[in-house]
């Protein structure tokens, strides 16, 4: 081993901070692998997953790994975190209680920085999306993202500390937990699932995954109406030339290496819960033993003249985004709605068309969700970018030539050229095929779950955008949050609710949106918010809202303003209360994690 040291202490140890990164919202490469914490092992199951996935596998080639002293044991103060170059790649040093860890630096979601982010009782929570990692063991403790992190041992010799990191993982930066395969001979063509999913979106994904990962070994089908395996739909309208193999989460490979076995284009038609069967729009007949329904939501109709005509979309598929691209390439685009996606869309097309055009029946973009004063500010900043606003309007005509649209009329009498137009304007859950289901809805075709995501059905299980669920930062008031992050967390309840292993959901809802380069960051529950408290400037666009009800601070946002929201996200969720009065003074230099570097 020491002749392996001095070796190592060769390679060049860099303890030069990080210039700023850029953030860039760019495409993460196709990840190995899965998400949760407390999970347990699957060894003794003896359906182990063959692929590199434990954080401290025993390697017999030294050149496998690279070994460096990094720094004196002075160098970091408790609740302080450094990013370290060990040559091979770098690494996270991290120093919590007087105890030093390592793991990878980057969040395997979409790449951020952790150092950035915020360390806090054991994890670390990204300071771009909220995903928490476990600083002892790598595993992902909340999402959004479907993998965890490699660790690297750490030891301290002669006030030395000492990094030793196995090279792969140091250039991969995350990894798969080991999985359990499917035990049963199963015949792809037998009409029987021990459980059946219905949407390959993030619940729906994330509870498959879930299953494998704690040594579920029966047969697990997950259906979908696409024609391509799950991809990120967030980006469809912050990048909309990019393909489904360039968003692709998991990869049919991967499914398949994991008996996860993924149907394309099959579309759930009806359930019958007495025989515990579901049909599909081919005649495909699938029996189960439990159900996940997680089928999205689907566009909001819209009532207008002239839906005969074409190059109108709704913004669903990768096929959709690539087509928008390029009708819009020096084209009319309108936009019809001011929702974020219909904004990202707006701002994405910016730099490819002629001119592009919004339509919105508020007053200003985002009133609803942010208040009118952030949504005038980005308000600003599109029309900054050449956007043409037609506010408190609707569409009342789509005029086309030969099924092209040509023009969209507006109630006003304003006529607008369209060469493209994008329908922007809500969504309502996709369930219509529950209706005589016996499965609970609400008036607005929401399912209804308990805090296990149980329908009132034995065996069917939902999650995601489709579910009102309780929710503990509201008295388990039942809401509906349609986030991409709050998808991943119905997912993994849902699963060890399927296991008996009855979880709570331990989360702060989280979201974000990309416009022009900026992002907008959220956490929380704002709904019903009664006031908002800016710091910062907002016509700079560097600002952080807080969102009250009565006396308690009940969500942030934030522009420019990193690591806040996620410094936030950490207080609501340790179970404290921010009150109103503690953002009023303009002091929130508390909120502001001054310990990373």
């Amino acid at each position: 081993y020491q002749g392996c040291f001095s070796i190592f202490m060769e390679v060049k140890v860099e303890l030069s901070l990080l210039e700023k990164e850029k953030e860039v919202d760019g495409l993460s490469p196709n990840g190995k692998a899965s998400p949760f914490a407390d999970c347990r092992p699957n060894g003794a199951l003896g359906h182990g997953s063959d692929e590199d996935s434990t954080p401290l596998r025993l390697y017999h080639k030294p050149r496998d790994y690279v070994e460096a002293s990094i720094c004196h044991v002075k160098d970091l103060e408790n609740g302080q975190m450094r990013e370290v170059d060990l040559g091979s790649g770098r690494a996270l040093l991290i120093k919590e209680h007087g105890e030093f860890s390592a793991m990878g630096h980057k969040c395997p979601h979409y790449g951020a920085p952790l150092v950035k982010g915020v360390l806090s009782k054991g994890h670390v929570r990204c300071p771009w999306h909220g995903a928490c990692f476990n600083i002892a063991t790598g595993d992902i403790e909340d999402f959004p993202g479907l993998d965890s992190l490699p660790t690297f041992q750490v030891r301290v010799e002669k006030d030395k500390v000492i990094i030793r990191a196995n090279k792969q993982a140091l250039q991969s930066q995350k990894r798969s937990k080991p999985m359990a395969r499917c035990s049963a001979v199963i015949n792809s063509s037998t009409g029987f699932s021990h459980v059946l999913i219905i949407g390959s979106g993030p619940a729906g994904l994330v509870c498959a995954e879930t299953l494998r990962q704690e040594g579920f070994t029966d047969r697990i089908v997950m259906c979908t109406m696409d024609k391509h395996p799950p991809y990120d739909r967030p980006k469809l309208s912050k990048s909309l030339e990019s393909t489904a193999e360039q968003l692709r989460l998991r990869s049919t490979d991967f499914l398949q290496s994991h008996d996860i076995e993924l149907f394309t284009e099959k579309e759930a038609v009806a359930i019958d819960v007495k025989t515990r069967s579901v049909t599909f729009d081919d005649g495909l007949r699938m029996e189960y033993r439990k159900l996940f329904i997680a089928t999205g939501s689907k566009p909001k109709p819209m009532n207008y003249k002239g839906k005969d005509v074409r190059n109108v979309f709704h913004l669903r598929t990768p096929e959709d985004a690539n087509s928008i691209a390029r009708l819009a390439n020096n084209k009319n685009a309108v936009i019809v709605g001011t929702s974020f996606v219909g904004m990202e869309v707006a701002a994405a097309l910016t730099d490819k068309a002629h001119s592009v055009s919004v339509i919105g029946i508020e007053s200003v973009p985002f009133k609803k969700a942010l208040g009118e004063k952030v949504g005038k500010a980005i308000m600003k900043l599109f029309e900054a970018n050449r956007v043409k606003f037609y506010m408190l309007n609707e569409v009342s005509e789509m005029i086309g030539h030969h099924g092209q649209l040509k023009e969209v009329v507006l109630k006003s009498g304003k006529v607008l050229r369209a060469d493209v137009c994008v329908i922007g304007a809500g969504s309502v859950p996709a369930t219509s095929f529950l209706k005589q289901s016996g499965v609970h809805m609400d008036s607005k075709g929401f399912i209804t779950v308990n805090k296990m995501m149980q329908t009132n059905v034995d065996g069917v299980f939902a999650g995601g955008d489709v579910v009102m669920f309780p929710f503990p930062q509201r008295s388990n008031k039942k809401v509906n949050i349609p986030h991409w992050q709050m998808a991943h967390v119905h997912g993994r309840v849902a699963a060890l609710s399927m296991m008996g292993r009855a979880t709570e959901i331990k989360t702060v809802p989280y979201f974000w949106s990309a416009m022009f380069g900026k992002s907008i960051r959220y956490a929380g529950y704002g709904d019903g918010f009664d006031d908002v408290i800016i710091q910062g400037d907002l016509d700079e666009l560097r600002f952080v809202a807080f969102y009250t009800r009565s006396e308690e601070v009940v969500a942030v946002a934030s522009m420019n303003y990193d690591p806040i929201v996620s410094r936030v996200a950490e207080v609501l969720g340790s179970g404290k209360t921010i009150k109103k009065r503690d953002v009023e003074t303009g002091d929130i230099s508390w909120l502001i994690d001054k310990g990373s570097q």
